[in-house]
C-alpha cells in the first residue's frame, strides 16, 4: 500500500522531481519552504504548502520540530529528505520514525553505519567490497609510534581522514613521516570543530584516480539490484561537475566483481531504499570512500540508460514493497551524461544570485531538464548555487556528447551568471572526449591545482 500523503523536506529541483514522482504514483504532496522560497515552482504545484521559518537553512530546512510539525498539521504520512539537508541525518530519521511518520530512505541505523567511514568501510571489508589499504580502524590518541607504523605498513603518501567527514572536508594528505603526527593531530582539531567528532583514520593516497560510482536499489527484504555505473571523476575543490553512464574504460571483470559485492553489502546491512557506493578506481581496481544513503544528484544518467525511475522505486520499497524489479530486468541502454547548471560566475566561482529575466531550455530526442527555475524566477543568495541539470542520452558516448553540445548551444539562462561556458567547453574539451580522465584533471586545466 502506497503512501496517501507525502511531504518533500527539501527545496529546488530535486524538490520538484521528486513532486512529479509522487503525482505518477497517486501520491498528495506537501511542499514546505522558506520565506525565501515562496515563489519555487514546486511550493506552487504541490497539493498543500507550508512555510517553516525564515531564510537560514539553521530555522527552515534543518528545523527538524518544525518538518515533524508540518508533517502532522497536513495528515502526512512520510517524508522524502531528497539530498543534502536532512537527507543522511540519522536523528532526523529517528525522529520521524518515532513520531509515527515513515522516513523514504534507510533506518537511521544504517544512516549511522554508513555515515561514519571507520565503522561503512569494516561493514564493507565483511561484505567483500574493496577498499582502500588503510589503518583498520580509528587512529588511536597518543600512540604516535602506532601511527607511524601505520603509514610505514601503507606506504606514503597517505591520507589522514575524519570519520564523520565527507564533500571533500577533514581530510589531509601527508607525503613524509615528519609531518604525519602534526597533521593527525590538526585533522582531529578540524574534525571535532567542523562535526564535533574528533576520530580519524589512515589510508593510502591514491595519486590518479577516477571516481566510480555503482547505484543500488533494496528493499531491505532480501532483495536488492545495482544499475550499473557513474563517472563522476570531473571535480573541482571535491564538488561533482559533469558525470555520465555508464562509466567508460574499466576492466570489466572488476567492475563485475564490484557490481556482485555491492548488491550483497546491500542485503548484508539490510539497506532499503536507492543508494549508491562510491569507489576511487585506479590501474583496474577499486577502492571503497563510502555509501551515500539518499538519491544523488546525478541520479538522472542512470535513469536515462536504464529506464528506470529511482525516485519512484525508492518510494515503493519505503513504503513496504518488494523490490518489483529483479538483476536481469535491468539492461544498459546506450550513454548519458549531466552537467550541472550553477549560478555562478563561470569564471571565478562565485555565486551569482538574481533575477532570471529569460529562461529558454533545450529540447529534442533524447534531452531531459531538472530544473525549478523559470522566466522571472529570482534565485536566492542563501543556498546552493545550482539551478539546472542538463541530461542528454544518445545510442552511444560519442553521440551523446554530440546531443550535449547542441543542447548546451541551446540552452538560454538570461538575468545572472552561469557556468554554462564552462561546460561548453569541458564538452568540447579532448582528453574528456576520450574518456577515462581522473579527478585531478578539471583543477589542473582550471590552473587550480
Amino acid at each position: 500500500m502506497l503512501f496517501d500523503k507525502v511531504l518533500i523536506a527539501n527545496r529546488g529541483e530535486i524538490a520538484l522531481r521528486i513532486l512529479r514522482a509522487c503525482k505518477e504514483l497517486g501520491i498528495k504532496t506537501v511542499a514546505v519552504y522558506s520565506q525565501a522560497d515562496k515563489d519555487l515552482m514546486h511550493v506552487k504545484l504541490a497539493d498543500e504548502s507550508v512555510c517553516i521559518g525564515p531564510h537560514p537553512s539553521k530555522d527552515s530546512y534543518l528545523n527538524v520540530p518544525a518538518i515533524v510539525s508540518a508533517m502532522e498539521i497536513t495528515d502526512s504520512v512520510a517524508v522524502h529528505p531528497g539530498y543534502g539537508f536532512l537527507a543522511e541525518n540519522a536523528d532526523f530519521a529517528e525522529q520521524v520514525q518515532n513520531s509515527g511518520f515513515t522516513f523514504i530512505g534507510p533506518d537511521a541505523d544504517t544512516i549511522r553505519l554508513m555515515g561514519d567511514k571507520v565503522c561503512a568501510i569494516e561493514a564493507m571489508k565483511k561484505a567483500g567490497v574493496p577498499t582502500v589499504p588503510g589503518s583498520d580502524g580509528a587512529l588511536p590518541e597518543n600512540d604516535p609510534e602506532f601511527c607511524l607504523a601505520t603509514a610505514e605498513r601503507i606506504g606514503y603518501p597517505i591520507i589522514i581522514k575524519a570519520a564523520s567527514g565527507g564533500g571533500g572536508r577533514g581530510m589531509r594528505v601527508v607525503h613524509d613521516a615528519e609531518s604525519l603526527i602534526s597533521s593527525i593531530d590538526i585533522t582531529r582539531s578540524e574534525a571535532q570543530a567542523a562535526f564535533g567528532d574528533g576520530t580519524v583514520y589512515m589510508e593510502k593516497f591514491l595519486q590518479n584516480p577516477r571516481h566510480v560510482e555503482v547505484q543500488v536499489l533494496s528493499d531491505g527484504q532480501g532483495n536488492a539490484i545495482h544499475l550499473f555505473d557513474r563517472d563522476c571523476s570531473l571535480q573541482r575543490r571535491h564538488q561533482k561537475v559533469l558525470e555520465e553512464a555508464p562509466a567508460p574504460q574499466l576492466d570489466e571483470k572488476a567492475r563485475q566483481d564490484v557490481f556482485d559485492a555491492c548488491v550483497k553489502a546491500c542485503v548484508e546491512i539490510n539497506y532499503r531504499g536507492a543508494g549508491t557506493f562510491e569507489f576511487l578506481y585506479e590501474e583496474g581496481h577499486y577502492y571503497f570512500i563510502e555509501m551515500n544513503t539518499r538519491i544523488q544528484v546525478e541520479h538522472p544518467v542512470t535513469e536515462m540508460i536504464t529506464g528506470v525511475d529511482l525516485i519512484k522505486e525508492q518510494i515503493r520499497v519505503c513504503a513496504g514493497e518488494k523490490l518489483s524489479l529483479k538483476q536481469s530486468d535491468i539492461k544498459c541502454f546506450g550513454h548519458a551524461f549531466e552537467c550541472r547548471i550553477n549560478a555562478e560566475d563561470p569564471v571565478t566561482f562565485m555565486p551569482s544570485p538574481g533575477l532570471i529575466n529569460t529562461y529558454h531550455p533545450p529540447g529534442g530526442l533524447g534531452v531531459r531538464v531538472d530544473s525549478h527555475i523559470y522566466s522571472g524566477y529570482k534565485v536566492p543568495p542563501y543556498y546552493d548555487s545550482m539551478i539546472a541539470k542538463v541530461v542528454t542520452h544518445a545510442r552511444d558516448r560519442e553521440a551523446a556528447l554530440i546531443r550535449m553540445r547542441i543542447a548546451l548551444d541551446e540552452l538560454v539562462i538570461d538575468g545572472i551568471k552561469t557556468n554554462i561556458p564552462l561546460q561548453n567547453d569541458l564538452v568540447r574539451d579532448e582528453p574528456f572526449g576520450k574518456g577515462g580522465v581522473n579527478i585531478h584533471y578539471l583543477e589542473k586545466k582550471l590552473g587550480l591545482s
